[in-house]
């Protein structure tokens, strides 16, 4: 992160993660006790987020596709990948395209661990160990410079991960956004969601909860107002800024977010 402190790269075991409790209610299995508890403690106010979660995949997978299959796109930055699952972003676009090349960025020792196993045999995908908010350090990144050609169309992922950062001037969502940007060829995507809620109860109950029992690796559930912002001077794709199980669905059929005490909101934006 731009305060210069390091990454830990040691697994603890009884401080849950977000990327941990996220593969819990994915049905993963590389998670721990704390992980899990932590999940039964949110669901007792927040009941809907296994389902949440799972749509919140879906929604990334057809991201994916649609940028790879409809918009010519061979080139993903995954910021806050959280642990491989299946169908993750690179096996994705190279079912289109197996040239197409990912990079996955997360501060989670364990997310390092998983994923450099799985991307062992890939050459053309590989998994960093960053802050999500060391913009000038990813994009500098050996493999990052090795995999992307900046000067070329990237798609670039924060995928339900912006509520996991906190306000700041400079290293707040917004600013992480515009420094990002600033470094993409014209015709590049911004993929963007977070837990929103217009409820303030849950809101607060949610951040304060996340906040102790990551021993403050969170950043707050915020408004749609607040994902909209981060949108500004963006073309955005239809059908614009929606609760994301709404977005492109696969089928008439296909699952849908039906309970409302928070949801995952965002879209796909263009440069122009």
């Amino acid at each position: 992160m731009q305060s210069g402190k390091p990454l830990s790269t040691e697994i603890d075991a009884t401080v849950p993660t977000a990327a941990r409790m996220y593969d819990h209610y994915l049905g993963g299995k590389d998670n721990y006790a704390a992980d899990r508890a932590a999940c039964a403690e949110l669901d007792k106010v927040v009941p809907s987020t296994r389902v949440l979660a799972l749509n919140n995949r879906r929604f990334l997978q057809r991201v994916v596709k649609t940028l790879t299959q409809e918009y010519g796109i061979r080139q993903f930055l995954d910021h806050g990948s959280g642990l491989p699952t299946q169908d993750n972003v690179h096996q994705v676009a190279q079912r289109i395209d197996p040239t197409a090349h990912v990079v996955y960025v997360d501060n989670d020792p364990m997310v390092l661990v998983h994923g450099r196993a799985l991307l062992e045999q890939d050459e053309r995908t590989t998994v960093i160990h960053a802050d999500m908010r060391e913009t000038e350090a990813i994009f500098a990144h050996p493999d990052t410079e090795r995999l992307i050609d900046f000067s070329r169309p990237v798609a670039v992922l924060f995928n339900s991960v912006f509520h996991c950062i906190p306000d700041s001037e400079t290293d707040g969502p917004p600013a992480v956004v515009r420094r990002v940007a600033e470094r993409l060829a014209p015709g590049s995507y911004l993929v963007m969601c977070q837990l929103v809620s217009e409820d303030p109860a849950v809101r607060e109950f949610v951040t304060d909860f996340m906040d102790k029992a990551t021993q403050g690796h969170w950043g707050r559930v915020r408004e749609q107002k607040d994902v909209a912002g981060w949108f500004e001077g963006l073309q955005i794709l239809e059908p614009g800024l929606v609760e994301v199980s709404t977005w492109r669905p696969d089928t008439e059929v296909a699952p849908r977010q039906l309970t409302q005490e928070w949801i995952e909101f965002g879209g796909v934006g263009r440069l122009g």
